[in-house]
C-alpha cells in the first residue's frame, strides 16, 4: 500500500481512519511497510497514526530512547491527541514504555511486541557492517522465523541505510541507548491495560523477555504466537490483528 505522508513542521506521519487514536511506533529498521496489514485492518475502526521517528535526524546527543520519547511527546502535544492506544515494536515499544511512564494520563492502552526495555540480543559494535550485503541479508533474515520474510526489497532497504556512515553511527548509538535504558525497576508503575504479543521464536527479544514484562507490568496479558520471530505484525498479521482486536474491544469505552 502507498500511503500519503503528512508533513507539519518537523513531524512526518501517517494518519488514516476515524475513531480512537491507535498510534504505532516502529523499530530501528522499521518502516510503514512493517505495519501495512495492521493499518488496513484498524483504519476501519480507529484513527491509525504512525509518526516516522527521526532515527537519523536527531543530533548525536539526543539519538537515544529518551530523545525519541521526547519527540513522540512533542508530536502528541502538537496533534492534541488524548487517550491514545499506543503500540510499539522492538525499539518502538521501548519508546512507548518511556512515554507511558512519563505521561500515563495520555495513554488508554499499551501493546508491546518484541519490545526492548529489559533485554535484547543487541547488535553490538560490529553491526551493521557497511557494504557487506550477505551479512545484512543474514541479519535481516534472523529477525523472522521464516527467512523468506527477508525479501530482497526489505534487505535492500536495510542495506541502503547501512551504506551511510553517519546512519550506522546513529544506529549503534540507539542500540546502545536501548541496552543502557533498562526499565525493570519502573515497570510496576504502569497502570494502563497492556497487551504483550510475542513471537515464540523471537531471537532478538526471546520469550523469557515477554514473560518478564508480563510479571513486572501489573495489568498485562501475554500472547505467544508460534512459528514467529521478532516482528509478529509482519510475519503473522492475521493472528496478530485478531489478538489486538480482542484486546482493544475488551477495554472499557
Amino acid at each position: 500500500m502507498e500511503y500519503e505522508i503528512k508533513k507539519e513542521g518537523k513531524f512526518n506521519y501517517l494518519e488514516v481512519g476515524e475513531g480512537e487514536t491507535l498510534m504505532l511506533l516502529h523499530g530501528l529498521f522499521g518502516a510503514l511497510s512493517n505495519f501495512s496489514d495492521l493499518i488496513e485492518k484498524f483504519r476501519t475502526t480507529h484513527k491509525v497514526v504512525v509518526p516516522l521517528l527521526p532515527l537519523f535526524d536527531l543530533d548525536i546527543l539526543h539519538t537515544s530512547v529518551t530523545g525519541l520519547a521526547k519527540y513522540v511527546t512533542q508530536f502528541i502535544e502538537h496533534k492534541g491527541y488524548e487517550k491514545v492506544h499506543l503500540l510499539g515494536n522492538s525499539l518502538g515499544g521501548h519508546v512507548g514504555l518511556v512515554y507511558v511512564l512519563q505521561h500515563p494520563e495520555k495513554v488508554k492502552s499499551l501493546t508491546l511486541t518484541g519490545s526492548s526495555g529489559l533485554f535484547e540480543n543487541a547488535m553490538g559494535d560490529t553491526y551493521p557492517k557497511r557494504g557487506d550485503y550477505e551479512y545484512i541479508k543474514n541479519k535481516t533474515a534472523q529477525t523472522f522465523y521464516d527467512p523468506a520474510m527477508a525479501t530482497p526489497e526489505l534487505v535492500d532497504e536495510v542495506f541502503e541505510i547501512t551504506k551511510n556512515r553517519l546512519k550506522v553511527i546513529k544506529i549503534i548509538a540507539l542500540a546502545k541507548s536501548a541496552i543502557r535504558n533498562n526499565l525493570g525497576e519502573e515497570l510496576n508503575q504502569i497502570k494502563v491495560p497492556t497487551c504483550l504479543i510475542w513471537g515464540k521464536n523471537d531471537n532478538v527479544t526471546p520469550p523469557f523477555v515477554a514473560e518478564e514484562f508480563n510479571k513486572l507490568i501489573p495489568h498485562s496479558e501475554l500472547h505467544f504466537i508460534d512459528k514467529c520471530g521478532h516482528a509478529p505484525m509482519m510475519e503473522v498479521p492475521g493472528e496478530f490483528n485478531e489478538i489486538l482486536s480482542k484486546f482493544l474491544t475488551s477495554l472499557p469505552k
